[in-house]
């Protein structure tokens, strides 16, 4: 019996693989569990047309991804703190702040835990923050910190 696999199977073969087995095998343990469907034409023409499908919105999110990119990569993102002595601010440059201020000035939501902040703001000046968007694409953001007021 044929059988197209539905996810990867050890000892037996991959995801999207189209195997022979024995019918037991196939009907009782691979076809029962969902972890196969028997390989008849379309069958196997509506998963390849589903990974088609897949494959078109990951393109579109990569592009999008890369569109966001580029926005973030011109972008100086100015944020006004409180400082005391020694233009030390008070707490520090959270994720949380970078995030909404992101949001505020480019109308993008990037997820907190994106974000990667090297080294703790803490005091006035530039610094750059990581962002990793996601299917591999990163990016720095400029961030400079002034006095409010």
């Amino acid at each position: 019996m044929k059988v197209l696999l539905l996810e990867n199977v050890q000892g037996l073969g991959k995801k999207g693989e189209i195997v022979e087995v024995k019918d037991g095998y196939g009907q009782n343990f691979l076809i029962a569990k969902g972890k196969a469907q028997h390989a008849t034409n379309e069958v196997i023409n509506k998963y390849k047309a589903q990974v088609r499908k897949q494959q078109e919105i990951e393109a579109l999110e990569i592009a999008e991804l890369h569109q966001m990119k580029n926005v973030l990569e011109q972008l100086m993102l100015v944020l006004h703190k409180k400082v005391g002595a020694n233009d030390t601010l008070f707490g520090s440059i959270t994720k949380e702040e970078i995030a909404a201020e992101i949001e505020k000035q480019t109308k993008m939501k990037i997820d907190k835990k994106h974000l990667e902040i090297p080294v703790a703001i803490k005091h006035l000046g530039q610094f750059q923050v990581l962002i990793k968007l996601g299917h591999g694409i990163h990016t720095t953001l400029n961030v400079e910190v002034k006095a409010q007021g």
